[in-house]
């Protein structure tokens, strides 16, 4: 389980870890600037990376008459892990999502 020390926030690292996740890439933002812990700031930059990716395939599928009907398909799996997500920060888990997850990794460590 992570380490329950706490961060600039004032909040334990798996607590806002977790709330990285909860607006989805809005408070991924807020957490990866506010926080310095490298555990926090994973989840908040695979918040961005995976929910603004989400976001944007949702918007082009939408907008494709004949694939719309996957946006909806693609809410319902957002969702699913959305929940994982907030459920594995919480815990204390550094899991990563498939491909994005690496990619969030990379991103946090240049900054």
């Amino acid at each position: 389980m992570a380490d329950e020390k706490k961060g600039l926030t004032g909040l334990p690292k798996n607590t806002a870890a977790a709330l990285s996740y909860v607006l989805l890439f809005i408070s991924g933002i807020v957490f990866l600037v506010l926080e310095k812990d490298p555990y926090v700031r994973f989840h908040a930059m695979q918040s961005i990376v995976v929910f603004g990716a989400i976001f944007i395939l949702q918007w082009a599928l939408a907008i494709t008459i004949f694939l719309a009907p996957l946006s909806g398909l693609l809410t319902i799996v957002a969702f699913a892990l959305w929940l994982i997500l907030i459920y594995k920060a919480w815990k204390g888990e550094e899991w990563e999502v498939p491909y994005l997850g690496k990619f969030a990794r990379k991103f946090v460590k240049k900054i």
